[in-house]
């Protein structure tokens, strides 16, 4: 069992928790709604068992409303890090990964693989980069660039609970 270091969520109202967790999911306070209605107030100090909460929150829920937050994640070194628009969470990931740190023909890459992804499957590419560089990040975009609409999806939903735990742990 591993406890948050910055807070104490079972001491959290439901406002300060989903305060705390709304962004945990991108852009997705609707996760850490229902997780707090779901977890009992004895589990919410252990990292794995709100993971497993919100998870299960991300489960449940219906098509659109993964599709919905599929499409919350921005692309990999897009517009939006560019004009500097990603949450904080999502521009200390991205920066740890050195994407902020392309070179132009990185970047281009990066901009064409991103087009052609989100025209094959209609969301962003979602990877969780922690510990990756920019070059296994472009090597996977191009493996999976390849794979079928339905195993892409269910790919980028495991992607993102994986960068939902490193957000939690980070706290």
């Amino acid at each position: 069992m591993s406890h948050f270091r910055t807070l104490q969520p079972s001491r959290l109202s439901r406002a300060g928790f989903i305060c705390a967790f709304g962004d945990i999911y991108e852009h997705s306070p609707w996760i850490a709604e229902q997780a707090f209605e779901r977890l009992p107030v004895d589990r919410r100090d252990d990292i794995e068992a709100v993971h497993a909460c919100m998870g299960q929150v991300v489960a449940d829920a219906d098509r659109a409303r993964l599709m919905a937050l599929i499409n919350a994640h921005p692309d990999l070194a897009g517009k939006a890090a560019v004009q500097g628009q990603l949450t904080a969470a999502s521009t200390q990931e991205q920066a740890g990964a050195g994407i902020s740190q392309c070179t132009p023909e990185e970047f281009q890459r990066f901009t064409e693989l991103n087009d052609a992804y989100r025209a094959r499957f209609g969301f962003p590419f979602i990877m969780a980069v922690k510990g990756s560089d920019r070059q296994h990040i472009l090597a996977a975009f191009e493996s999976r660039i390849g794979h079928s609409p339905e195993d892409e999806f269910s790919c980028a939903l495991r992607e993102i609970d994986k960068i939902a735990l490193f957000r939690l742990q980070a706290l």
